[in-house]
């Protein structure tokens, strides 16, 4: 075992600490402090800042857990359900298993979206905003990347969610930067791209939330958050009308056998 040299620090964490006497939490106890005095957003803030969030801040991020936790029956949603129907007496199971989809195309594409705003900002330099704004969709474009953000295969005409993102932006006087960068994408994607390609409500919701002050590296934890409260109450519902398994029979009839030839070939 490699010894530490005596200029390594120890493993440490400024979170929490707790002995037999209660929970500290961020220096503040957790019983006198916090409980009945802090909600649940606003908590989630703190922990992740170690700061009390300003009232704006919780505000959007309210916004914005509202409209990611619900989007009907997608993968996440499904993927859970029929991890219930298998395994009924595993509701952590059947959470994580909707959990474990929400990548770059599904919930995660926030972050990736986040990324990229904040690559417009940095890389305007002494150029408009707008030039900024053209060159990184260009690029995307030409590298065949995906647009984070942009597009949806529901809201092809438009995601209200998004728009009513930045309207409470707007509402409470947050939105700086980030939506301006978000908006002259959005003006420079149809001179780059043949198709429509709208906005969506994971391209609005780093926008919103890092004009208010969010860590651009927990972006994906909002959508995380949001769909698990979804997901436990599709998971009561399966207890109650159950589709899991209708689910899986809809896949079976649905999804064509071509035959190990085609695997091979």
């Amino acid at each position: 075992m490699k010894a530490s040299s005596p200029d390594t620090k120890p493993p440490a964490t400024a979170i929490a600490f707790v002995d037999m006497h209660g929970v500290s939490v961020h220096g503040r106890n957790l019983s006198r402090d916090l409980i009945g005095h802090m909600g649940f957003t606003e908590y989630f803030l703190f922990l992740l800042t170690s700061r009390v969030p300003d009232s704006g801040l919780v505000a959007i991020t309210n916004a914005c857990l509202v409209a990611i936790a619900e989007h009907g029956l997608v993968p996440s949603v499904q993927a859970a359900r029929m991890t219930l129907a298998a395994a009924p007496d595993a509701l952590q199971g059947a959470v994580a298993a909707g959990l474990l989809g929400c990548g770059s195309v599904i919930l995660g594409a926030s972050q990736t979206a986040g990324l990229m705003l904040q690559e417009v900002l940095t890389a305007q330099g002494e150029r408009s905003l707008e030039e900024s704004a053209d060159t990184v969709v260009a690029t995307l474009r030409r590298e065949r990347k995906p647009l984070p953000g942009f597009g949806h295969p529901t809201h092809k005409e438009g995601d209200p969610r998004a728009h009513r993102l930045l309207e409470v932006s707007r509402e409470l006087g947050l939105a700086g930067r980030h939506v301006a960068a978000l908006e002259a994408v959005a003006a420079a994607v149809p001179r780059h791209f043949p198709r429509p390609i709208p906005l969506n409500v994971s391209g609005a919701i780093p926008a919103v939330l890092l004009d208010a002050g969010y860590p651009v590296g927990a972006l994906k934890g909002v959508p995380l958050l949001a769909r698990v409260a979804s997901l436990i109450a599709h998971l009561q519902e399966e207890t109650r009308l159950p589709i899991g398994f209708a689910l899986a029979d809809a896949a079976e009839h649905a999804v064509a056998y071509i035959g190990p030839e085609v695997c091979t070939a």
